[in-house]
């Protein structure tokens, strides 16, 4: 056995091994949220002695899965669209103007992505109150969209580099201002990159569950992360229904992901490396 072979069968075993860690809490999520609170206590890693659907229902109509997850879309759709929107006009503005001060721009933003997020929360939390925003959806929103810019900018600057100047050159030739060469010649060559940012700021979204519970204060706006908080009690936590109730918030994400997962490391590398 020639020294390839064994590293090619070395990677694969070692890949083998994360794959069953990294797809091992997710074994245990699924067949618990099948049993009952005494089988699972009984034994966590072993098969439900029978299928019962019990803890999905109650965990349907406790989380109010309908109205959270429309909360959540709302606020997902709101907020991907605005970061595509101002990243890609920024990205491609930047990226065409050349200057100290676009630079400087463009460097705040990259900068902007080292500032955790613990260190503005008081603070932003303390704005969305000034300006009657904390507690709405569009309200949370609206700063999904202002933490996510930077990143979003910082790629699509990247991206736009790899596209030639002369198609602009020609669309104003033909009689296109500034906004239509954008929106009808440039922005659909930024496909790729677009859904790559889609993607992970979808996921970033969906999933937090930080900036909901600062932000939104009604039970009727919340997120489907944060009405599955509910379920955890003080003196009392029902894990099997709790388990249930991460599945059916995990199952949109998973459903998203494996469709479009070609086009993230795709993109990302697009974005990042051309220019």
């Amino acid at each position: 056995m020639n020294q390839k072979k064994s590293t090619s069968i070395l990677i694969t075993v070692l890949l083998s091994i994360a794959a069953a860690i990294s797809f091992f809490p997710i074994y245990l999520a699924v067949i618990n949220s099948f049993k009952t609170q005494g089988q699972m206590f009984a034994s966590f890693v072993s098969l439900p002695t029978s299928i019962s659907f019990d803890n999905y229902v109650n965990a349907f109509k406790q989380i109010n899965l309908l109205n959270s997850t429309l909360n959540s879309i709302i606020i997902s759709v709101i907020g991907i669209g605005g970061i595509v929107l101002c990243a890609s006009l920024a990205g491609y503005k930047l990226s065409r103007t050349s200057g100290k001060i676009s630079s400087i721009i463009f460097f705040l933003f990259i900068a902007s992505m080292l500032v955790p997020f613990h260190s503005i929360m008081i603070p932003l939390t303390r704005m969305a109150k000034a300006l009657s925003v904390q507690g709405t959806t569009y309200g949370l929103a609206i700063i999904y969209i202002g933490l996510g810019v930077n990143m979003a900018v910082f790629l699509y600057h990247g991206f736009v580099k790899s596209i030639p100047r002369e198609l602009e050159e020609a669309a104003q030739i033909d009689g296109c201002n500034e906004y239509q060469t954008f929106f009808r010649i440039i922005f659909p060559l930024l496909v790729p990159i677009t859904v790559t940012i889609a993607i992970l700021d979808f996921l970033w979204i969906w999933n937090d569950f930080l900036l909901p519970l600062l932000m939104l204060t009604d039970v009727e706006n919340y997120t489907l992360i944060l009405s599955t908080n509910t379920l955890f009690g003080e003196y009392n936590k029902e894990w099997a229904l709790i388990l249930a109730a991460l599945v059916l918030t995990a199952i949109p994400v998973i459903i998203i992901y494996s469709f479009f997962q070609r086009f993230i490391m795709h993109g990302i590398a697009e974005g990042a490396v051309k220019g």
